[in-house]
Parts: C-alpha cells; structure tokens; sequence
C-alpha cells in the first residue's frame, strides 16, 4: 500500500513534532549522549530507558527511533491535532495488536544551520526482515557522503535527480532559490513529498526514468545519488539497482547530467566503477566524459568482490548465510568473474560545464581518511582550475605565491656519514582531503621563498644562481610543479 501524507495531515504532524520538541537537539538532550550513541549503533535500549520520563517527546523517540508498540492513548497525546485513526490510515502507523507502532520512518535529522524532519521506509532491523523492493531509503552513509561533498555555494536552480526521501533536496535548501527533485519510483516521491511538506519546503517533484522528465530544461547546480550498486543487469531494491549491467548507471549520469547544466553550472554525484584486470580505472572513467565538462574523479574506497556482494546483501537484510543470501551472491559473484572484475571503487565526480577547448579532467585516488568535507573543496578546485587555466607558463612566473598556514614540510631523515640525511621531503596539507606531495631540496628550497614578495620568475634566478644552474631549465622544472601545486590548494597567489 503507499502512503498518503496528506498536506494537512503532515501540517498536523509538524506542529505535534514542534509542540513536543522532536528535533534533533530535543533528542540528543533527552538521550543524552552516550544512549544517543548507543542508539546509533544499533543498540536501543539504553535510549528505552532515557526516553521514559520524557512525556510526549519520549513517546514519539521510542515510536519512530526505536520502533516501539505504545499505547494508543499515549500516542494520541503526543500528536496532538493529528487523530491515531488517520495517521494509521495515511500508512504513518500501523495497528500492532491493541498498540500501534511505526508505519514509517520518521525521524529528525540536521545539520549546523538547524533540524529537519525526514520521512522514510523502515529499515530492515525495523521490519524484522528484508525490505520490499520498492524500499525508500532513508538518511544513509551514502547520502550523507555526499551531502559534504555537495558545493553549498548559492544558486538559483539545483535539480536532486533521484531524490529519493528527499535528503539531498533538505540540504539544498540551505543555498539554492529553486529546487526540482525526481524519482522514477511513486513511493519515494509521496514520502520526499512529505518530507518537504514537513519541512515547509516548495520543491518542484517529477516522477520518471534518470533524464526523462527534464527534457530542454538546464540547471545552475544538479546533485545525484543514483543506483550506483555494481552488479548483473537486474533490480532486486529500487533504491540501488538500475537494471543496467556494471557501472553503466554511473557512467549514464556522468555521460548525460553536463547537458542538463547552464554555462558553468556544476553537477556532483555518487559513482562506482569497477576495477578490471588489465584496466586503469582513471581511463575507464574519463571515457564517460562528454568533452564540455571539467570533471575531478574521487576515489575513496576499493573493495574486492566478496566484501561488496556481502556489504549489499548485508544493507537490504538479507542474511548472506540463507538459501536466498547463498544464491545471489553466487550469481553476483559469478557476474563478476565473468567479466574479470576485481574490485569496485566507489568515490565523488564534480562536474562543470564548459566551453573551453581543452577541459580539465583529473581522476585522485584519496582513499586516505580525512575529517573535512569535500563540498568546499570541490568548489575552490574548480576555481583554482579556471584560475590555472587563464595562466600562460611566463604569467605564472611573473605570479607572486604564498604557502598557506595549513601546509607543511615534514622531512624523514635517515643516519649518515655526517650526522642525519633527508631521505623524504614532504609539503603536506592539513587541511581538506590532506594531499601530500614529495619534494626535492631544490623545490622545497624554492618554496622557502613563497611569502607573496617576489615573483616566481625572481626566485627562480636567485635559486639558478646559488645552485650554480640554467636559470630557464630550472623555470622549465618549476613551473609544472608550481601548478600541480596551486591545484591543490597548497600554494596560492599573493
């Protein structure tokens, strides 16, 4: 059955969520934070305990966060103008003997500007068993990977395309005027609905298969979650499988989403690709690329075959060890095989559009941990791009440089003759995804002298001169590392 949250009814809810203080604040104060924790590890009971004393926030923590049958006059209190019997109606709950319990999943969710409301399916540990195929997911790892790796700069339009419950949507909010979201499933479309009619928000739904809805329309900024999951050709979860065989649902989106871009427009998206034997995975991406886009490749993780068919038959419920476990991974792993797949990264593509000749297309491997969010990161790449780009090489040199607070020089010596020798010169950024890159003594000398004072060319002659070397050969030298460099934030101009 689908729900039908109505947008009076989802009206009433929000003004019992506000009442009784179900926000994400409300929750963490009455949880506290180690039974918040707990919670978020899958272990309910500490919050059972603390929500006990808490009235109707209480009753509404234990309903829709740990997936409590309350009694029915308890829940009436806590929502207040929204009568039991239409919240059971419209699919918000549902009768569990002479109790009622959780029908979907509603639970708060925020970021550093405030709290929102996200509606959802219940997950499989909710359910007490693998969801139905056409299971909305809810706030995820995955979308919140990528809600910071998202460019939060301002922008008139954004398209979420594959919305889903409507996280993404929630966060772009936050910087963009006009927002469309779509989906080609009717269930998440009536919960994004009520997602967004919880939160106040205006948003523009379409229902339809990846592009089809959005014919001769162009956006500011489009963001995308899509079914990414790397496989046969088959859709067990809507919410993962598009039915195209491999990584082709990624590449389907990098191939197409640049056209549905304004002039400088930026889109950003989840993607996989896999990893095949004899194959560098920077070629098989890049080859998706249309050629109007600047494109950065991210890539945060590998995993061999068997840890991802297990991580996915893990994430619907599905118990890799049961007869139905045992028979799906056979044939995913089979697939597998069969086309000599060895791994499959999974990773962040920003898009700009252009029209330049020669776009910028770079493809990282940062599987290294960081804690900054990849969103503003993403947006200073392109600018510093576009900056690189309108740079000839003697413009650079003729560029006074300056290296940022946040990067340093670690040096690894080893014993010698004499005492210590460097062995390892390395400028490393503490800040944003951390790069490293290694330097010889002559270019870590030349950095010495980047403190927006002297032009490059300048330092170049006085560094020729103390090392008794051709001035031009060593400018030759420079200069691509200088712009590798600013790339990455690690030298910026003065």
């Amino acid at each position: 059955m689908l729900p039908d949250l109505s947008t009076e009814l989802t009206a009433r809810l929000r003004g019992a969520f506000l009442n009784a203080g179900y926000d994400a604040d409300g929750v963490v104060d009455v949880l506290g934070p180690q039974a918040h924790a707990a919670l978020g590890r899958g272990e309910p009971e500490a919050a059972r305990r603390a929500s006990r004393d808490a009235g109707e926030l209480g009753t509404l923590i234990r309903l829709f966060l740990l997936g409590a049958a309350e009694e029915p006059a308890a829940v009436a209190k806590a929502l207040g103008d929204l009568a039991v019997a239409d919240a059971v109606e419209a699919g918000l709950l549902t009768a569990a003997g002479d109790r009622v319990r959780a029908g979907l999943d509603v639970r708060p969710y925020g970021d550093d500007a405030g709290s929102w409301w996200v509606v959802a399916d219940l997950d499989s540990d909710q359910r007490g068993g693998p969801v139905p195929a056409d299971h909305v997911l809810g706030v995820g790892h995955a979308s919140i990977s990528l809600a910071r790796a998202t460019s939060r700069r301002p922008v008139d339009t954004l398209l979420d395309l594959g919305t889903g419950c409507g996280v993404q949507a929630l966060h772009a909010s936050r910087h963009a005027r006009r927002i469309t979201a779509t989906d080609l499933s009717e269930r998440a479309l009536r919960l994004a609905r009520a997602t967004f009619g919880l939160n106040g928000l205006d948003v523009e739904l379409r229902r339809g298969e990846w592009f089809g809805p959005l014919r001769d329309r162009t956006f500011d900024q489009v963001v995308c979650n899509p079914p990414f999951v790397v496989g046969p050709p088959r859709v067990d979860y809507v919410y993962r499988d598009s039915g195209l065989a491999g990584d082709d649902a990624s590449a389907l989106v990098v191939r197409q989403l640049p056209a549905f871009l304004n002039e400088g427009g930026v889109g950003q998206l989840l993607a996989s690709w896999v990893h095949r034997r004899g194959e560098d995975w920077a070629d098989r991406v890049s080859r998706w690329l249309p050629g109007n886009v600047d494109a950065w490749f991210v890539q945060r993780d590998v995993a061999d075959p068997a840890l991802y068919v297990g991580t996915w038959l893990r994430d619907a419920g599905v118990d890799p060890r049961s007869d139905e476990g045992r028979a799906k991974a056979g044939a995913w792993l089979d697939w597998f095989a069969e086309n000599e797949v060895e791994g499959v990264g999974f990773g962040f593509v920003t898009l700009r559009r252009t029209d330049v000749a020669h776009p910028e297309v770079v493809c990282e491997d940062l599987r290294h941990a960081y804690d900054d969010p990849l969103g503003p990161e993403s947006a200073a790449w392109l600018d510093r791009v576009a900056w690189l780009r309108g740079r000839s090489d003697d413009e650079l040199l003729r560029t006074r440089f300056t290296v940022p607070g946040t990067v340093v020089l670690e040096e690894v010596s080893a014993p010698a003759e004499d005492g210590w020798e460097a062995v390892v010169r390395r400028l490393h950024r503490t800040d944003g995804p951390g790069w490293q890159h290694e330097l010889d003594e002559v270019a870590a000398r030349l950095l010495a002298g980047f403190r927006g004072v002297l032009p490059l060319e300048d330092l170049v002659a006085l560094l020729a001169y103390a090392q008794d070397v051709d001035a031009d050969a060593l400018a030759g030298a420079a200069v691509p590392v200088v712009r590798e460099l600013v790339r990455h934030g690690m030298v910026v101009p003065a």
